[in-house]
């Protein structure tokens, strides 16, 4: 197979590592253990759905109080759609937090059960709708474990003070009842969401599943939301627009940078994903061409390290990655660029490097990865990995390209060739850009 051929097979992994690629669409499709995981909470929120109908009388002041959340959701969510479509892609494999919350538990906290999973229902089919970016089991699954949570919040609140419920006590009464009904909310949805992804993703982490501390803090103020839209229903109803103003603030504030955070880092290493990196690669090169000065380019792929997963699993694969990312980072000055391009394939972009400088960082990165020894985590227990190395391709302009492509493509044949003529070392792509011989 030629060097051309492969690069053009690598091109095409790399664009479908960056493409968003959709779980499979039909609950059947399954695995055993998740269908009846996901199948069980479904039929128990639905079981809890039909128990609710009779409990408490709606009154026309419930169906009002209704509307306004209904209404306040759907304008929340129209205004913050493209905003939660990214962010559900940076998502999978991690739980999902939103400030839907703010609504649900307020509904929880007012509402009769019945109307309760009404709002719960309507605004994840509205979400559905208009962000669908999962499949349609998911969304039912996510509404059934937030029925479940709204019931417990539910019991709760009947627990503390009977005979108030829908609604909670005055005083300092009512703030222990709200903290109480949020945790519990928080809590059975938490743990149920939690469930379904260790069960859907066994290879991954199992901190995977718990998410960051900063999703539960938003998670924490979209309760806090919801306790506060609730307590205005109850005494001023109108100011609930002032207050949904106040949140659509919040969440382009608070959401899109973290949006835009996670959008430019490669969540198993820490380093800049391979859009970022390109994106800042372009606008060094123009700078470079601009003032015409040199610029490095890395292209850094680990050998034979399917081997590492295959015999120690893809637990002890990613805390490899994460220990080579760390070594890469340690290795190149603060105003360079290390960039994850998908597997165990890495790019250094290296501003204002000359060749030769451009090389010498390439000899020591592979000398440091070569030396490096971790502890990775296996079935049996921890072992030592001391057996990674990696091939290195390296080019500059402008010497090896007049453009970022060129450039791009020198230091890839480059790497490939590293690799063809026996792994664990440095080629530099020879000037003006001729092809590198084929192994």
């Amino acid at each position: 197979m030629s060097i051309r051929h492969r690069l053009a097979q690598r091109r095409l992994r790399r664009r479908n590592d960056r493409a968003w690629i959709p779980a499979r669409w039909t609950l059947w499709s399954q695995p055993r253990s998740v269908l009846g995981y996901l199948l069980t909470v479904e039929i128990v929120a639905a079981a809890v759905v039909g128990t609710t109908f009779d409990l408490v009388a709606v009154t026309h002041s419930d169906w009002i109080r209704l509307l306004v959340l209904v209404g306040g959701s759907a304008i929340h969510l129209e205004a913050a759609r493209d905003i939660e479509r990214l962010r559900k892609v940076g998502a999978e494999g991690i739980p999902y937090v939103n400030l839907k919350g703010m609504w649900t538990f307020a509904g929880v906290l007012l509402l009769p059960p019945p109307l309760a999973v009404v709002l719960i229902l309507s605004t994840y089919v509205h979400s559905w709708l208009r962000v669908r970016r999962v499949p349609p089991y998911r969304s039912v699954f996510t509404a059934s474990t937030l029925v479940l949570a709204g019931a417990a919040g539910a019991v709760v609140l009947a627990a503390i003070r009977p005979g108030v419920y829908p609604g909670y006590p005055s005083g300092p009464l009512g703030l222990v009842a709200v903290a109480a009904a949020g945790l519990a909310y928080w809590f059975v949805n938490y743990v149920l969401v939690a469930g379904a992804i260790v069960l859907s993703n066994p290879d991954a982490p199992g901190r995977n599943a718990l998410g960051r501390l900063s999703d539960q803090l938003i998670v924490a103020g979209s309760l806090g939301l919801g306790a506060a839209t609730a307590a205005l229903l109850l005494s001023q109803p109108w100011t609930v627009a002032v207050l949904l103003l106040t949140i659509l603030g919040l969440h382009r504030a608070l959401l899109v940078d973290q949006f835009q955070a996670e959008s430019r880092t490669d969540p198993k290493t820490g380093l800049a994903n391979a859009a970022f990196w390109h994106e800042i690669a372009r606008r060094e090169f123009a700078g470079a061409e601009r003032t015409n000065s040199p610029l490095g380019v890395l292209y850094v792929d680990l050998d034979h390290f399917k081997t590492v997963n295959d015999t120690y699993g893809h637990l002890a694969g990613d805390e490899a990655l994460n220990a080579v990312a760390g070594e890469l980072r340690s290795e190149v000055r603060d105003n360079d660029l290390v960039g994850r391009l998908g597997g165990e394939e890495f790019a250094i972009l290296l501003p204002q490097t000359s060749a030769a400088d451009t090389a010498l960082t390439a000899e020591r990165i592979r000398r440091r990865v070569a030396a490096l020894s971790i502890t990775v985590t296996t079935g049996s227990g921890p072992v030592l990995c001391d057996t990674i190395t990696c091939s290195i391709g390296v080019a500059t302009y402008p010497e090896s390209g007049t453009s970022l492509d060129e450039l791009q493509m020198a230091a890839d044949l480059a790497m490939y060739h590293a690799k063809d003529t026996g792994r664990n070392r440095v080629v530099s792509a020879p000037a003006n850009g001729p092809e590198l011989p084929t192994a």
